[in-house]
């Protein structure tokens, strides 16, 4: 993938689970509170229909406002690719002020942890410069720690 270092923020960091748990982490309505948002902020609600096309709803909660963020999945290649958009929503309605696409990408290490890289791609240069201000390097690193955390947690189950 071609990054535009104009619209797109990346970061890549292993991760000391498998692949699988990570994935599963990522792709259900149950794990997705555990990590998903940097503490104290939360989610509150979400709902998952893990197919091209299909919901990827969150609510948040921050700084005690709620915050509702509708998307569909782009991709899907499981333990390997997971790409979702607030630029549409179920049905493939166009929003009409999308954020970002997300991009994670996912690859096995020789230690059995995941190579994970998070990608986020923006329609314009100030929307990604707005992101990248907002902490986008130091939130998806604490959301991929939380991730981590949260994952051990359902190793030892």
């Amino acid at each position: 993938m071609q990054l535009d270092p104009d619209t797109d923020l990346t970061f890549t960091r292993t991760l000391p689970v498998p692949p699988a748990l990570v994935w599963a982490c990522w792709t259900s309505a149950d794990h997705i509170p555990h990590f998903f948002v940097p503490k104290p902020h939360k989610v509150v609600a979400c709902d998952i229909d893990l197919r091209v096309g299909g919901r990827f709803n969150t609510t948040f909660e921050v700084d005690g406002n709620r915050m509702e963020n509708h998307g569909v999945y782009l991709e899907i290649v499981p333990e390997r690719r997971l790409v979702f958009t607030d630029g549409y929503t179920e049905g493939w309605k166009p929003t009409e002020d999308p954020f970002m696409t997300a991009i994670l990408d996912l690859a096995p290490t020789k230690e059995g942890g995941t190579s994970y890289t998070a990608t986020a791609r923006h329609r314009t240069a100030e929307k990604a410069r707005a992101h990248k201000d907002m902490g986008f390097y130091e939130g998806w690193g604490v959301v991929a720690d939380q991730l981590v955390d949260y994952a051990r947690t359902l190793e030892r189950v």
